[in-house]
């Protein structure tokens, strides 16, 4: 999520052997911002134009990772204040924006799952590093029209102490990790309320098992108790790259089998 971008800005380097371990046997390797950050020039647009090429009747999503994700899980350069370099990445994700709008993309994802880990150890500092990161995240993705969509991800956490900037992002649909909470998380939605769209994961992708279509259209169902069936997407917990091509693919036909039945029947 951030080594690709990092090798495609400006102020970033990468060590040969600095392996971070990320969860499990998976590790990373997080790259070094050593000076300003700016973006050279375009870094997903003629995949994404490629990917839209190949589905003319569907939108294809856009997918970056957010400023304070590639932030926090970077080696960050110490000279200047964190949310001055924030705002760097944020600048060189705008354009990266506002790019993917000018080449037809018009749901545009930027990933921020990083905001919660990165709250600081003292509570008195949370209202700043959350105003900051709030901000960044908009001037990345308010470059563009009313009519394109933006996406954030968030992993599981405890979504209670940074609701409120949950809903200040602005997002058009969020989505998060799910799967394992048993809905709990869920609790804070109740809690707080939330009236955007929103994708609750409704299967685990850190394990091989291939979710049924039934177990799926539980969980579903269930998710109706706390967000409006017009309000809710039907997505994976996260991204797929950790998984086998033949369980991703079996996975994402009996998702698609949930979406489509929850669709017929709300429209009944």
């Amino acid at each position: 999520m951030v080594e690709f971008f990092g090798e495609n800005l400006e102020g970033f380097v990468f060590t040969k052997k600095g392996w971070v371990q990320s969860y499990g046997s998976r590790c990373v390797k997080p790259p070094v911002i050593f000076g300003d950050v700016s973006r050279p020039k375009a870094m997903t647009v003629d995949v994404a134009k490629f990917a839209q090429s190949c589905s003319a009747s569907k939108p294809v999503k856009g997918m970056l990772t957010g400023p304070v994700t590639i932030l926090k899980w970077s080696f960050v350069r110490d000279d200047q204040p964190l949310s001055q370099t924030a705002g760097q990445i944020a600048l060189a994700i705008r354009d990266e924006v506002v790019d993917l709008e000018a080449a037809g993309i018009k749901v545009i994802q930027v990933d921020e799952p990083a905001i919660r880990e990165g709250l600081p150890l003292r509570k008195a500092d949370y209202a700043a590093y959350l105003e900051w990161s709030v901000d960044v995240f908009r001037l990345a993705t308010t470059g563009v029209s009313n009519q394109t969509q933006i996406h954030t991800h968030f992993c599981y956490s405890d979504f209670n102490e940074i609701f409120t900037a949950i809903q200040n992002l602005d997002a058009d649909v969020i989505t998060i990790e799910n799967s394992k909470s048993d809905l709990k998380l869920l609790g804070a939605l109740e809690t707080h309320g939330y009236a955007a769209e929103i994708g609750p994961g409704l299967y685990d992708i850190h394990s091989p098992r291939v979710p049924s279509v039934e177990e799926m259209t539980a969980r579903f169902a269930a998710l109706q108790k706390y967000i409006p069936a017009e309000n809710l997407w039907a997505n994976p917990d996260c991204g797929l790259k950790t998984r086998g091509w033949p369980e991703v693919k079996e996975s994402l036909e009996n998702l698609v089998a949930v979406a489509v039945n929850a669709r017929r029947q709300h429209q009944a």
